[in-house]
């Protein structure tokens, strides 16, 4: 705070970290496990795309890296044409591949491999669908993020989009939290972001699903 009160921005905050979802598809709505399959964003998911990056873009981001998904990829596109950053797209931030379980919605799956599904929601390492474990999602997509994050100016902020497991798993591991508490992070709305600090002793959790009012999280990590 400056002399007069008044909030001011801090010039040693650190690093910040925004890991934001992506937009809505109809997958999303019909409770559809998406996966790594390639889904395009609704007219209401390019909506949610285009209000949160107003906001985003309000935090001057100065840099941006996503998914190479088009849900992804064109949420990241409202945000780089507000700021005019490129976007740098890597595979290895795609959603966590889920074998058999992509395309089954969330009601099939249950039916079909319901004690996989508990041991999972149990924080058990599980290939869902025959598919990745969630630790292989982190090792994958976690160096991502910190190699972009390490190229960011002194006070800089990363905006990084991608899916809802590859979040949390990502967060998970940042803040070095065993795989088994992984769960314990809840699920992000479409187009909502968690955003992390950089810190004495590493990364924090700033904030958690923020960007709007408290809205249902439809996705492959609820």
């Amino acid at each position: 705070m400056s002399p007069t009160g008044e909030v001011t921005d801090r010039k040693d905050r650190g690093r910040r970290i925004i890991l934001w979802r992506h937009g809505q598809t109809a997958w999303n709505v019909e409770r559809r496990f998406q996966g790594s399959t390639d889904v395009e964003l609704t007219e209401t998911g390019v909506g949610q795309a285009r209000r949160a990056a107003r906001l985003l873009a309000s935090l001057k981001p100065d840099a941006i890296v996503c998914s190479d998904l088009q849900r992804a990829v064109h949420t990241a596109a409202e945000l780089a044409e507000l700021t005019g950053l490129e976007v740098a797209r890597d595979e290895a931030l795609r959603e966590t591949y889920a074998g058999a379980w992509q395309g089954l919605t969330h009601e099939e799956i249950i039916t079909r491999y319901g004690k996989e599904y508990a041991a999972w929601k149990r924080g058990e390492p599980v290939r869902r669908g025959g598919g990745e474990l969630e630790t292989e999602v982190a090792d994958r997509a976690a160096p991502v993020v910190l190699r972009h994050a390490e190229k960011l100016p002194e006070d800089g902020t990363l905006v990084v989009v991608s899916h809802g497991g590859t979040i949390r798993t990502t967060i998970g591991r940042l803040l070095g939290l065993e795989a088994n508490h992984w769960e314990s992070l809840g699920g992000l709305s479409n187009c909502c972001w968690s955003v992390l600090g950089e810190g004495v002793h590493g990364w924090r959790l700033l904030e958690h699903n923020a960007g709007t009012l408290p809205e249902p999280v439809l996705g492959d990590d609820d």
